[in-house]
Parts: C-alpha cells; structure tokens; sequence
C-alpha cells in the first residue's frame, strides 16, 4: 500500500513537470533532436572504426554497439524520469529542502520527481533501435530463461545508474558546492563503459568496474548475453550490484540530510 501510494505521488509530480515542459514546444524538439544527434554521431564514428578493423578483443562490431548503446539507454530513462537528482545541490544551498522535509512524503521520492530531462527521449529512443538492431545481428539462444534474464539485468543496469548518480551529488552535503561538479565528473566515467573494458588499463577497469561499477550496467550484461567466457560470470552478479548501490546510495543522501543545515537566513 505504502508503495502503491509512492509510486502514484512520483509519477504525479512527474506529470505536472511534463507539462509544464511541454508547453514550450520549441525548446522541446530542439533538445529531443539534439540528443537524437549526439547519439547517432557516436554510432556513425563507431561504425567507421569498424570498417577498418574487424573486431577489437574479440568483440565484433554488433556486440560493441550494444555495449554503446546500454550506456545511453540507461542515461536517458535516469535523466528522463530522474533528473531531479541533478537538482539536489540547487535545494541544499538556496534552502529548498527545508520544504521537502516538512511534507510526510520521502525527501529522496520527492528529489526524483523534483525534474524531467527530455532529452532523455531521444536517448531512450536511439538507444533501443541499437540495442534491437544489435540483437538482430547476434545469434543469441534465446529461452523464457534468458528472456527473464535480459529484463533482470536492463532494470539492473538503470537502477545502477541512477544510484551513482544519486550517490555523487548527494555529496553537495558535505561540500555546499553550488553546482555538480563531482556529480559531473563521476558522470563523464560512465564514458568509459561504452566500449569494453578489456582496451583499458587495470586501474581503469577497477574504476569501472568496483569504484563506480559502470561496467555493470553495459559489459557484464554483454558478456553474460553473448557468452564471453572471460567475463560472463561477472554478469550474474549485475542484479546484486543494483541493491548493493541503491542502499549505498539511499544510506548516503540520508547521512547528507542529517548534515544539512538549511540555507542561513
């Protein structure tokens, strides 16, 4: 019941920004595009390494795609139906959150549902016609189990993202930063899990791999789908890793608020 109330005041909030977004069309399809942009530019500068290689440490051209477009696919649902968290250093120093926390509603809910990126659609949109795209072209054996299997680890993977990010501007806490700086940075590492990990040093696997476990949400589902022995093993654990990081996640932002000290005036 609790849950059932949760979920029916975030998706409130959620559509009261939707449209008051929407109301300023322009702006809505100049960011929509933009991001249709980005994304397809980075596909196209991907398939022109491909031309001149045939693999790259035993990944093929199709299976690097997925892993390119796991990343913004996740990017966009966390910045679609979570960028309120990008708003966090925005309630800390201007005092904002005094008002989230006298409502008898959870301060971490009412963050996620504080803001909508809509450029999160066209990485969402881009994002799934790559990944189906990438399926089409790789032979999979598909089962009900490994059907599950894939849903399992995409909620993984977004779940993972939006915990880092949570994670990394709750810092704001402690540091009264007035912007995102460190939320910024933690953010461009996930630049390194769009393509496998194995290109890269060992430090920067640990980084991606246990310090911020971006390669949780791209290449450890890749490898447990397409059956690299080296790493699949690694993909079973992506479920764990999502509650590892939305409890670190949740345990920080509330240690934040105990330091919180309201805005001074």
């Amino acid at each position: 019941m609790r849950l059932k109330k949760s979920l029916f005041i975030y998706f409130r909030l959620i559509n009261q920004h939707l449209k008051a977004i929407l109301e300023y069309q322009a702006d809505f399809l100049i960011t929509l595009v933009a991001a249709m942009l980005t994304q397809i530019l980075g596909f196209i500068f991907l398939w022109v390494v491909y031309q001149q290689i045939p693999e790259i440490n035993g990944w093929s051209f199709w299976e690097v795609a997925f892993i390119y477009a796991m990343i913004f696919f996740t990017e966009g649902f966390a910045s679609l139906f979570f960028d309120g968290i990008w708003s966090i250093s925005r309630f800390v120093n201007r005092g904002e959150m005094d008002r989230l926390l006298v409502r008898p509603v959870s301060p971490i809910l009412q963050v996620l549902g504080s803001a909508v990126g809509m450029n999160g659609i066209g990485n969402i949109f881009i994002g799934a016609v790559i990944i189906s795209q990438a399926l089409r072209h790789i032979t999979i054996n598909w089962s009900v189990g490994m059907v599950v299997m894939a849903f399992i680890l995409l909620i993984s993977a977004i779940i993972i993202r939006v915990s880092i990010y949570l994670a990394a501007c709750s810092s704001v806490f402690w540091t009264h930063s007035p912007g995102n700086a460190f939320g910024n940075m933690v953010h461009t590492v996930s630049d390194f899990a769009k393509y496998p990990i194995t290109i890269y040093s060992l430090g920067v696997q640990a980084l991606v791999a246990v310090i911020l476990p971006y390669a949780f949400i791209s290449f450890f589902p890749a490898a447990l789908l397409f059956g690299k022995m080296d790493w699949s093993y690694f993909g079973y654990l992506t479920p764990f890793v999502a509650i590892y990081c939305a409890g670190m996640a949740t345990f920080i932002f509330n240690r934040g608020l105990h330091k919180y000290e309201s805005a001074g005036n």
